[in-house]
């Protein structure tokens, strides 16, 4: 698996950002913000162009003007 900034928990199925690693678990954080899980990494896979999609939706700041 690539070293992206996002991934999917198969276990729970739920998308997450990467926030590093503590032992055999890679931390992860709901896209957006709130607490952090452990995941091994072979539960790990790549989020789908959707998945993607949703990310960047949910990652963007609410309200922020140019």
């Amino acid at each position: 698996m690539s070293s992206g900034r996002y991934a999917v928990d198969t276990r729970t199925n739920r998308l997450g950002e990467r926030m590093g690693s503590d032992g055999p678990y890679v931390q992860l954080r709901p896209v957006g913000g709130g607490r952090e899980w452990d995941c091994p990494p072979g539960k790990l896979r790549e989020p789908t162009e959707d998945e993607m999609k949703t990310a960047r939706v949910l990652g963007s700041p609410v309200g922020r003007r140019s």
